[in-house]
């Protein structure tokens, strides 16, 4: 037996890179990428990933393997191709929130130490700004991005070349450099709220292989899907789903700006069947005054914030088969699924809706996941009621936080879990709910209030259209929640003590909000999540 080691033929290192290359094989005229005028095939999409990645690699551009290339820009083709065409290359992918300031914009640009930015033209003018606050020697070299149809034109000097003016220079043929082991690092993504404190995620070709293979297996993601591009790949390169679409063959239906209308239009129009999407897209979605019971269902994966049973129902209803997950940008993807049980169909709607907000069980490739003590570190009772840390211990999770030692000591720690950060309580069937990051749990008089669970009740009112709480700071009492309320009609009918009311009849008296702010809209990053921090500082300024 101990000459059975491993052999160059039994060891080649896992990369999802490889994906594109089978797809053009095997779905070599099928459709790609769709977007307004522009239809690629596969076969075109392989081509010119590899044309990128060639041009990346010459001599004359001075980029070495290891070394970052950052793309700033929408869900438009060539952000899609530029998640391939980066690491075919071996440099290291960074997407970036173009929602981002200047400044925060730049100081991400510093940390990443980004050779080279590809950026969208609606974006062109925030970028220059940012790269003027590096110094000379810093400054990364500029690529835009155009639409179909847009003047290619380069007006701006700042800028080395266009997109397809730097495609045209790079070899079809070339030779895309793989991983020498599957622990280099493919992937740099910067948490979503970034400012001067950046937390860069640093993903190993291993770990994306493993996320993506992971949210492909638990979705039963089918060959030849249509999917729409309704969650940015900025944001944690789309949960994976990039190059998850290219090892089923799918048609990546791109959309530069979610807005219910175009949603349901390219619904419509091609036959979507699969979307990944956060509760706030599902909440705008069925909230929509022009929303119309869908031709054939569309399956739906929700994630990044607890979504409200209620948003749920009311998606399943227009005809979304929406199935809910949970992961971080530090686990490259959905680890955690309401794997759905059989014998649950059976029950009423409502019922089913509140087990499916549920986050779940853990993937099938992922290894393990608990609710720890942050203190102890000690694993507490799966009853549903006992609070703890959400920690993890799988083959996605990310190699460590760039230039922050620190960081990653903290989170990665030696009792060999990843702590998220995240709260939640594990039920006796083994079905995670996360109940709230740590930093929002509020504290009233020594109680634990989740602000998701109030949430969770104001979204049950009819007049609510979006829904959050935050801490207010009190004297007497530490803290007290605070609700800020967006409604569905705007008639000046509804007031705050109304709301509170609400809240009394199916809420501890404790948990009930003290105060209720209503406002138009509440703010939202660019991936659908509510600013909490924006809302926490207008609580403080509160009477």
């Amino acid at each position: 037996m101990e000459l059975l080691l491993p052999h160059p033929s039994n060891s080649s290192p896992l990369t999802v890179l490889g994906f594109l290359e089978r797809a053009a094989s095997v779905y070599g005229d099928s459709p790609s990428l769709l977007h307004t005028t522009t239809t690629h095939t596969w076969s075109e999409t392989h081509s010119r990933c590899l044309r990128i990645a060639s041009t990346l690699s010459s001599s004359s551009l001075g980029i070495n393997r290891g070394q970052v290339v950052s793309v700033i820009g929408p869900n438009v083709p060539s952000v899609y191709e530029l998640q391939f065409a980066v690491p075919m290359s071996g440099a290291i992918l960074n997407n970036i929130n173009p929602r981002l300031d200047a400044h925060a914009l730049s100081v991400l640009l510093r940390h990443s130490e980004s050779k080279l930015v590809f950026v969208d033209h609606h974006s062109s003018s925030l970028v220059l700004e940012a790269v003027s606050f590096l110094p000379k020697n810093e400054k990364p070299r500029l690529v835009l991005l155009h639409d179909d149809g847009d003047d290619t034109s380069l007006s701006d000097v700042e800028f080395l070349d266009t997109y397809e003016g730097f495609m045209e220079t790079g070899d079809s043929k070339f030779k895309w450099v793989r991983p020498e082991n599957e622990w280099v690092p493919m992937v740099l993504n910067y948490t979503s709220g970034t400012t001067s404190s950046p937390k860069g995620v640093m993903l190993s070709h291993r770990a994306v292989f493993m996320s993506t293979v992971n949210s492909l297996l638990d979705w039963s993601m089918p060959n030849r899907p249509v999917y729409l591009w309704t969650l940015p790949m900025f944001h944690a390169n789309g949960w994976g789903y990039t190059w998850a679409t290219a090892a089923v063959g799918a048609t990546n239906i791109c959309l530069r700006r979610v807005d219910a209308p175009t949603i349901f239009e390219l619904i419509d129009k091609h036959q979507v069947t699969h979307m990944c999407a956060a509760p706030m897209v599902l909440n705008m979605l069925t909230n929509y005054s022009d929303r119309k019971q869908l031709k054939s269902p569309v399956r739906v994966m929700t994630a990044g914030a607890p979504p409200p049973a209620t948003v749920i129902s009311r998606a399943e209803n227009l005809g979304f088969d929406v199935g809910h997950g949970y992961g971080l940008t530090e686990t490259g993807g959905l680890v955690v699924s309401c794997a759905w049980k059989p014998e649950w169909d059976c029950l009423g709607p409502n019922e089913r809706a509140t087990l499916k907000s549920r986050q779940g069980i853990r993937t099938a490739v992922f290894a393990e996941a608990d609710l720890r003590d942050p203190i102890t570190g000690k694993s507490v009772k799966h009853d549903g009621a006992t609070v703890g840390e959400i920690v993890f211990r799988g083959g996605s999770v990310m190699l460590g936080y760039y230039k922050d030692p620190e960081g990653t000591a903290a989170s990665m720690r030696e009792d060999g879990w990843f702590y998220t950060g995240d709260m939640g309580v594990m039920h006796p069937d083994g079905y995670l709910e996360v109940k709230d990051r740590s930093k929002d749990v509020i504290i009233c008089g020594g109680e634990n209030i989740s602000s998701t669970e109030v949430e969770t009740v104001l979204y049950t009112n009819p007049v609510v259209k979006e829904a959050a709480v935050v801490a207010k700071p009190d004297k007497m009492w530490g803290e007290t929640p605070c609700a800020f309320v967006s409604l569905k009609y705007h008639d000046g009918t509804v007031t705050e003590r109304e709301i509170r009311e609400f809240c009394k009849t199916k809420l501890p008296k404790y948990m009930v909000p003290r105060n209720v702010v209503f406002q138009e809209e509440l703010p939202k990053t660019s991936t659908g999540k509510i600013q909490k921090y924006l809302l926490r500082q207008m609580a403080k300024s509160l009477p």
